[in-house]
C-alpha cells in the first residue's frame, strides 16, 4: 500500500485563446521556452514528454490522458536518487475557456510524504509555478503596443 502523499495546486489565467495555450503545452519548441530546455515531446495518448524544468529538474513522462484543447496529465517515472514508492507522480494540465483568456490548472499529485522527498517536492511546486506564470508571459506578448482605456494613439 501507498504512502501518504501531498502534492500542488496553481492557477494562472492568460489572455490568449485555449488553442494557442493547449499548442504551448505539446509544441517543443514553445514548451522549451516556458518549461525549460531539451523539451521532447510525442503528444498523444500513451506519448512521452521529456524535459527539464528549470532549474535542471529532468523529468520523464507517459502521456496518461490526451485531450487536445482541454486536458494533458503527465505521469512521471520516479526520479533518480529519491527512494522507490508504490504510487504516481502525476501533473494534470487542465485548460479552460473564459472569454476570449484560457485557464490553466496544475494539478500535481503522488508525491511521498516522506523527509528524503521534501526538496524535490518544494522544487516541483516553486518551479511549476514559475513556469506557469512564464508561459502566461510568453502568451500574452502583444506585437503592437497594449491599448491604454482613456489615451488615444
Amino acid at each position: 500500500m501507498a504512502g501518504k502523499t501531498r502534492g500542488y495546486a496553481h492557477r494562472v489565467d492568460i489572455a490568449a485563446p485555449r488553442t494557442r495555450v493547449w499548442t504551448a503545452l505539446v509544441e517543443p519548441k514553445l514548451l522549451a521556452r516556458w518549461y525549460g530546455p531539451g523539451a521532447e515531446v510525442r503528444p498523444r495518448e500513451g506519448g512521452s514528454f521529456d524535459s527539464t524544468l528549470d532549474p535542471g529538474i529532468s523529468r520523464q513522462a507517459t502521456i496518461d490522458v490526451f485531450d487536445p484543447g482541454r486536458r494533458l496529465r503527465l505521469v512521471y517515472l520516479p526520479p533518480p536518487g529519491l527512494p522507490v514508492h508504490d504510487g504516481a507522480l502525476v501533473d494534470d494540465y487542465l485548460l479552460e475557456p473564459e472569454g476570449t483568456s484560457t485557464v490553466v490548472r496544475l494539478l500535481g499529485s503522488g508525491i511521498p510524504h516522506e523527509d528524503d522527498w521534501n526538496e524535490y517536492y518544494l522544487a516541483l511546486r516553486v518551479h511549476s509555478e514559475r513556469a506557469l506564470l512564464r508561459l502566461k508571459v510568453l502568451m500574452e506578448r502583444k506585437v503592437a503596443p497594449p491599448v491604454v482605456p482613456g489615451v488615444s494613439p
